[in-house]
């Protein structure tokens, strides 16, 4: 079993393909496509709410003038004709118009309802709190000027315009809040890095021995069918997991470096709370993964007539793959006795929890445990499949 393991092994270290979906994926593809989303993203807000809005008013009061002149990145257009404002918002002459009622002349004691148009498909960013932000200037003047035309002094007028004031206290520290945040889209990328570094291996171990027909050559040698197919599993399962340790030493180097370069305030937070003992956690957790992965690929790649259809099979596996991590990214769903029985969901769930810094451990040996038992069950399946010449020879 060994010598086969080694000998599978060093034929798959030769092969580039291999090579490019266990390592290079992992390592380099995945973290720049995703780091390099992330900037891009941040950046194009960054621009959208700093991007400079014309502004035109229908009635020019000087109040309001006065405040879209003082906003940072509102230019005030004066000369634009407002006759058909759709049409020349359309146009392009201006983006936002403020349209003051007639009969608003900031002394009578009533709420004057002004409407803002713009173009609502467009990609202008956050129109609305630009706008309610540069008008609160005139808001709180004319507060105060009814305030003091009904008598109503300072205390009064706040419990009026807001009897209760809520304020927001966390008691979650700075980790859990973080990991919270990053807990639910990671195991998703680490499971996927871990399924593309099985698929390979597994597709050329199974359906691609067929088609070269070197099966029958292997089924001859002096070593029972189990010992077989366990080394074949165990090249599968190597690469599998050398592809999740790739990608949990990917994504602390590339955070870190991104974070620095950058100077990413959220990621530098993250990696500054992120230790090497829970990235190893991380890990653990993968192991059973990679396990349960490398043994349903290589059934699905034995039982598969050719390469073509073991690739058709394997493309299927993301549907189970994605729909168990999306419900551990619902609201409301923590780890717990019975989510921690649940496959590949109590694998993302406890990541979070990892990441929070609130693992239960009894928990997590749970989960290595339920996984464990699932992987040897798929294991002893494989092996079942391998030892049925009307599935090898299909």
């Amino acid at each position: 079993m060994w010598t086969l393991y080694k000998k599978e092994l060093l034929e798959l270290v030769r092969d580039k393909k291999t090579l490019f979906f266990a390592i290079a994926m992992p390592l380099l593809i995945f973290p720049l496509l995703f780091g390099g989303i992330g900037i891009i993203t941040a950046k194009q807000m960054q621009k959208a709410e700093s991007e400079e809005l014309k502004v035109a008013i229908t009635r020019p009061l000087p109040m309001v003038t006065d405040a879209i002149r003082n906003a940072s990145h509102l230019q005030l257009v004066t000369d634009a004709p407002l006759g058909d404002i759709s049409a020349v918002i359309r146009s392009g002459k201006v983006d936002v118009v403020i349209k003051v009622p007639d009969d608003f002349d900031g002394k009578a004691l009533k709420q004057s309802q002004w409407q803002v148009y713009f173009n609502d498909a467009s990609a202008l960013g956050a129109v609305m709190s630009r706008i309610g932000t540069a008008l609160e200037p005139v808001e709180n003047r004319l507060r105060q000027q009814y305030s003091d035309a009904a008598g109503i002094d300072e205390t009064v007028r706040l419990a009026l315009g807001e009897p209760i004031d809520l304020q927001k206290v966390s008691v979650a520290d700075k980790r859990e809040s973080i990991g919270e945040r990053i807990g639910g889209f990671l195991p998703y990328i680490l499971f996927f890095t871990c399924l593309m570094g099985a698929m390979m291996p597994a597709i050329d171990l199974g359906a691609g021995e067929k088609e070269r027909g070197t099966l029958e050559t292997l089924l001859l040698s002096p070593v029972p069918r189990t010992q077989l197919v366990l080394g074949k599993f165990l090249v599968v399962f190597t690469t599998a997991v050398l592809a999740s340790l790739l990608s949990v030493f990917s994504f602390g180097f590339w955070g870190m470096l991104i974070g620095q370069h950058f100077a990413v305030d959220a990621i530098i937070k993250v990696f500054a709370t992120i230790g090497v003992r829970d990235m190893l956690l991380v890990l653990l957790m993968l192991v059973p993964i990679a396990a349960i992965f490398a043994s349903a690929m290589l059934s699905l790649s034995v039982y598969a007539r050719s390469y073509k259809e073991a690739q058709n099979y394997m493309g299927m596996l993301n549907i189970p793959l994605i729909m168990p991590i999306v419900l551990a990214m619902l609201p409301g769903i923590s780890l717990d006795a019975q989510w921690a029985l649940v496959p590949i969901t109590n694998v993302a769930l406890a990541i979070k929890e990892i990441l929070k810094g609130t693992v239960d451990y009894g928990l997590l040996g749970l989960i290595l445990l339920s996984t464990a038992v699932i992987a040897a069950l798929l294991i002893s399946f494989c092996v079942y499949c391998f030892r049925q010449e009307k599935v090898l020879f299909r």
